[in-house]
């Protein structure tokens, strides 16, 4: 999309073109152009259709009220941040104390809007001429306009210290897909770090991979997952240097630390299997997890955390045990049909066979349902049967 194709769907004819493509059928894609071409310029059609399916893609991300009033990117939809979090995020300022923000390389603006929601000012830069046109139209749809300036420009080159805070999320995407050097980040992890530290607070969005040993002593360090899914890292300045934390949304649900935690106790399988929140295990948590159920790990190298007795938890996912077996797929097979098993989850963990594959091989049939993990238990490839214990 080019921004004179963007800028014709900001017209009444283009707006109005998008209206009646909010519930169209992507299967009759063709069909629906056709017809649409006999009425519009064909550059308009093309670029109402792809706005449309963008939308429809959106809404998961920002739900259907904004989604369908929003303008997306291709590369926009995908790299921006879920609504829940950048909230989350947004409400970490606000509590701060934080009226004024400088969104550096803000994308389609899905964290500004979050901010300026809040009643926080907020100045959204990106270079990408059609990226800042697509987050300037974002504001205006969502009647954020008179608390979003939106400037095109290199963030390098940007004044920040008229404001509170900072957040930057540099581009982690490349010409060959995902970067994962944080260095070959745009700009560089080492430049927003040095432009975090001018700001009183500060926040930099990294990929949720990092590794601990980059985060810098001055920063905290956040993981953030939404529905059990890890969406993203934060390095948080003029915070709590040093914390390293896990939060959950919905919620949100915050475990956190300061300084190495010890490593946990490893000891057989008992009747309760917890499954950490990706974000827990992210931030190297587990060993927070196990202590607070009186737990302990099933392998020194396996993010399982197993009890004898069953303790509520906000941290994990319970499941009750009732096989424990060397790995074997024979076994295995034989005992899902003793069992009339039929919906069968799999779930791994240091092992190499992929779930569809194992799936294909045992073809569970019957009326009951089972969770198998493939894992490890004291080094040994193992099984372990069982199934989620039911929220009380």
């Amino acid at each position: 999309m080019t921004p004179e194709d963007f800028a014709a769907l900001l017209t009444p004819e283009g707006r109005a073109l998008l209206d009646s493509l909010r519930d169209h059928d992507p299967g009759q894609e063709l069909a629906v152009a056709t017809r649409l071409r006999r009425e519009h310029p064909a550059p308009l059609v093309s670029a109402a259709l792809g706005q449309a399916r963008l939308r429809q893609r959106a809404v998961a991300k920002f739900g259907a009220e904004d989604a369908f009033r929003m303008y997306f990117t291709p590369g926009g939809a995908e790299m921006a941040t879920r609504a829940s979090v950048a909230a989350y995020r947004a409400e970490r300022f606000a509590a701060l104390g934080v009226r004024s923000v400088a969104d550096l390389c803000c994308g389609i603006g899905g964290d500004a809007l979050a901010l300026a929601r809040l009643g926080i000012r907020v100045l959204a830069v990106d270079r990408d001429p059609l990226t800042a046109s697509v987050a300037r139209a974002n504001a205006e749809a969502l009647g954020l306009a008179d608390l979003v300036e939106v400037r095109e420009a290199d963030v390098t080159g940007v004044d920040t210290s008229g404001y509170d805070a900072v957040f930057l999320d540099p581009a982690r995407r490349g010409g060959r897909g995902r970067v994962f050097d944080p260095e070959a980040y745009s700009p560089p992890l080492s430049w927003a770090v040095e432009a975090a530290r001018t700001a009183r607070y500060a926040a930099v969005k990294i990929a949720p991979g990092i590794p601990h040993e980059a985060v810098p002593e001055q920063a905290e360090a956040e993981w953030i997952s939404d529905h059990g899914d890890v969406k993203e890292a934060v390095l948080w300045f003029g915070t709590a240097p040093g914390t390293v934390r896990a939060t959950l949304l919905p919620g949100p649900r915050t475990l956190d630390t300061v300084g190495p935690l010890p490593d946990p106790e490893v000891g057989p399988v008992g009747r309760w299997l917890y499954e950490p929140d990706g974000a827990v295990i992210r931030a190297h948590l587990v060993a927070e997890v196990a202590r607070q159920l009186g737990g302990r790990l099933i392998d020194p190298t396996i993010a399982y955390v197993t009890s004898d007795e069953l303790r509520a938890t906000e941290y994990a996912t319970a499941y009750e045990i009732t096989d424990v077996l060397p790995f074997g797929l024979k076994k295995l097979k034989a005992l899902l049909r003793e069992r009339e098993v039929g919906i069968l989850t799999v779930k791994k963990r240091g092992s190499a066979i992929e779930p569809e594959e194992l799936r294909k091989k045992v073809k569970p049939q019957g009326r009951n349902a089972a969770t198998v993990f493939l894992t490890r238990v004291a080094g040994a490839p193992s099984m372990l049967i069982g199934s989620p214990v039911s929220a009380p």
